[in-house]
């Protein structure tokens, strides 16, 4: 596998080949080919576990930025910072400025709507908040399993003030 797939595509693909293992039928060979993909997790998440322990959460802190690193190391519950800041980092990388709202734990929830001033303000500009987010979470935080985009808050008139003009001084002729 090389570098450039990140941690969905490899998910897909291995829930693809699983799906066509599947429907052949051969349940011995299904059930063979999913405890071979925990068996080689288990494998794998040791060897990093052990990595991250050595390395201590300090020597870790350049590669957290890292998309397949942070994907790694949240898929095996290895991830040294907590959700929140997790998806903190998702959202400094979206293109889209957006406002976080809240994220709910229990249902894996994240709220946010665009900042004001960001996009056209229609329902597109929402989906592509939405989708821009949830690429950088895939990543970042895997715990978030559903966005909801709130709309931008409309803008507000601008505040017209008008004074008196000042009094001219009474010319003298």
């Amino acid at each position: 596998m090389s570098a450039a797939i990140d941690a969905r595509q490899a998910g897909q693909r291995v829930e693809e080949v699983l799906d066509r293992l599947a429907a052949t039928g051969d349940r011995e060979a299904c059930a063979a080919a999913e405890e071979l993909v925990r068996v080689l997790m288990d494998f794998y998440g040791s060897g990093l576990a052990r990595i991250v322990e050595r390395l201590g959460a300090g020597t870790l802190a350049p590669l957290l930025g890292d998309e397949l690193v942070a994907s790694l190391l949240s898929l095996h519950q290895l991830h040294p910072e907590d959700v929140h800041t997790r998806i903190g980092r998702a959202l400094e990388g979206v293109g889209e400025p957006v406002e976080l709202l809240g994220f709910d734990e229990a249902t894996g929830t994240l709220r946010l709507r665009p900042t004001a001033g960001s996009g056209c303000g229609c329902p597109s500009s929402g989906a592509a908040a939405s989708q821009a987010v949830e690429d950088a979470l895939a990543s970042f935080a895997p715990e978030v399993t559903r966005v909801e985009v709130e709309p931008a808050p409309a803008p507000q008139p601008a505040l017209l003030q008008i004074s008196p003009r000042p009094h001219a001084p009474a010319q003298v002729s």
